[in-house]
């Protein structure tokens, strides 16, 4: 499939939206941005900065805000950057405006709940026969959004669709590489935040950069039993949109779902760690663990954070559950 030379449509002006429109900007595309609110499509039209979410940067000047969707219909593809659990309904809005040949890209990273559903999936069922592609890797949205050297991972069945696509969002400090394992690089991007919050949990309760590492490490294990489990090529998830995604996001508190983490580490609830504010690894935990469960995939990081997060379990106890598992081989 040839991808025209047009606009490059994104659905979300979150910060990773608005960070992602900096970058498909920069690459020399045009860019139409899309939001639920008129009235902050007129603000970010007027200011040219969104300081709702990315305070002190500026948009660039070939993006153009907007709160219709039926702006998207003539773009070249649309990035899908809204939450996981949106993922459904803007995809069925979308389809009413998008042709069937407009590919889209998953910029979300989770698992729809109640269906358990991995997103290209939801996006199958709502767009059917139109080209899905999904976007991950380590990236943070103010250091794609400030220019900062990043490089991400774009898997898409079609081969020649994947390359075009990371060909035009490509530019001098985003490096797109593709691939053709969707379903790879999707649960490397869904998994990891449940991993990072463990990772942050170990960080708020002060036990340690050793015993850090080791969840890493062990989380990577169990991220890599639940590709296989389901048809992930294990190489995907050594590369970017795996090992890369999951380091970064273990390591800092720049990390929504790290942050979260320390915070239940230093004692404070599931609601008070939240503040409000959507942490997708939360969302995503029980679903991650029970399609774990229904392929005896063993997962004890992701058991012990969801444990965690149903309540069942105090950190104490998750900590000691880990600990104390019987002793084996490491492979």
């Amino acid at each position: 499939m040839t991808v025209p030379s047009q606009t490059i449509g994104i659905a979300g002006a979150g910060a990773w939206g608005t960070a992602l429109a900096n970058a498909a900007a920069a690459a020399g595309n045009d860019v139409v941005l899309w939001m639920r609110s008129a009235e902050q499509a007129d603000a970010l039209a007027a200011t040219r900065t969104n300081e709702r979410c990315l305070p002190g940067i500026a948009l660039h000047e070939r993006i153009t805000p907007t709160a219709d969707l039926s702006e998207l219909a003539a773009s070249r593809a649309v990035l899908l950057v809204t939450p996981a659990q949106t993922t459904r309904e803007v995809t069925a809005a979308l389809a009413s405006v998008l042709p069937v040949a407009a590919p889209l890209v998953l910029c979300a990273k989770g698992i729809e709940r109640g269906s358990g559903a991995f997103l290209c999936d939801v996006v199958k069922e709502e767009r059917p026969g139109a080209p899905v592609a999904v976007l991950s890797g380590p990236s943070f949205a103010h250091d794609v959004a400030r220019g900062l050297p990043t490089a991400v991972t774009l898997a898409c069945r079609d081969a020649g669709l994947a390359e075009e696509l990371a060909n035009a969002l490509s530019g001098p400090t985003f490096r797109v590489y593709h691939r053709g394992d969707v379903r790879g690089v999707e649960i490397g991007g869904a998994a990891k935040n449940v991993l990072a919050i463990a990772c942050g949990a170990v960080a708020g309760r002060g036990l340690g950069e050793s015993a850090k590492a080791a969840l890493i490490a062990r989380g990577f294990a169990e991220l890599l039993r639940f590709a296989r489990a389901y048809d992930g090529e294990p190489e995907t998830l050594m590369g970017l949109s795996g090992l890369g995604d999951l380091v970064l996001t273990c390591s800092t508190a720049q990390s929504r779902n790290f942050a979260f983490g320390q915070r239940l580490g230093q004692g404070l609830s599931v609601e008070e760690a939240a503040g409000g504010k959507l942490v997708e690894g939360a969302t995503t935990a029980s679903a991650l663990v029970a399609l774990a469960r229904a392929k005896n995939i063993d997962m004890p990081i992701a058991e012990a954070v969801e444990q965690i997060l149903s309540g069942a379990w105090t950190l104490d106890q998750a900590v000691d559950a880990l600990m104390n598992r019987p002793i084996k081989s490491e492979h």
